[in-house]
């Protein structure tokens, strides 16, 4: 039995900032770009893994979420610790020094970490935390 990540969904409250961002600022693609009625999707995606899709949602597009559940997302947005993403970079300097001369939000400058990677993290304009690993070799 093989499984793979197909496509994954990341909150943000500004799709346009969420593009700049992903695209602009990181290089990823946008792949599709969807408006039904009054919601939008963005799928952005890593040229080099045309199989994994990111899909950037609005925080409430879960049909299932009650309004409590959409205050607690939005509440856990604003302090920026609802969700995370985590890139592997061939070059973790030089992937903080690029993005962080695009003035993107430092979390973390990089570090070597006991459990085997070197990381960095920024935060998104919707607060979610994005990292990046290269693996020590």
């Amino acid at each position: 039995m093989d499984i793979r990540l197909s496509h994954t969904f990341l909150a943000v409250d500004d799709h346009d900032k969420a593009v700049e961002f992903y695209r602009d600022i990181l290089g990823l693609e946008v792949r599709n770009d969807v408006g039904y009625e009054k919601m939008r999707w963005v799928t952005v995606g890593a040229p080099s893994q045309p199989e994994v899709d990111i899909v950037l949602e609005p925080p409430a597009a879960n049909p299932n979420m009650s309004p409590a559940d959409r205050d607690a997302v939005a509440d856990l947005m604003a302090k920026g610790v609802y969700a995370r993403v985590v890139f592997w970079t061939d070059d973790c300097d030089a992937t903080f020094e690029r993005i962080q001369a695009a003035g993107a939000d430092v979390v973390q400058e990089p570090t070597d970490q006991p459990y085997g990677v070197r990381d960095c993290s920024f935060r998104d304009p919707a607060g979610n935390e994005v990292r990046f690993n290269q693996a020590k070799h």
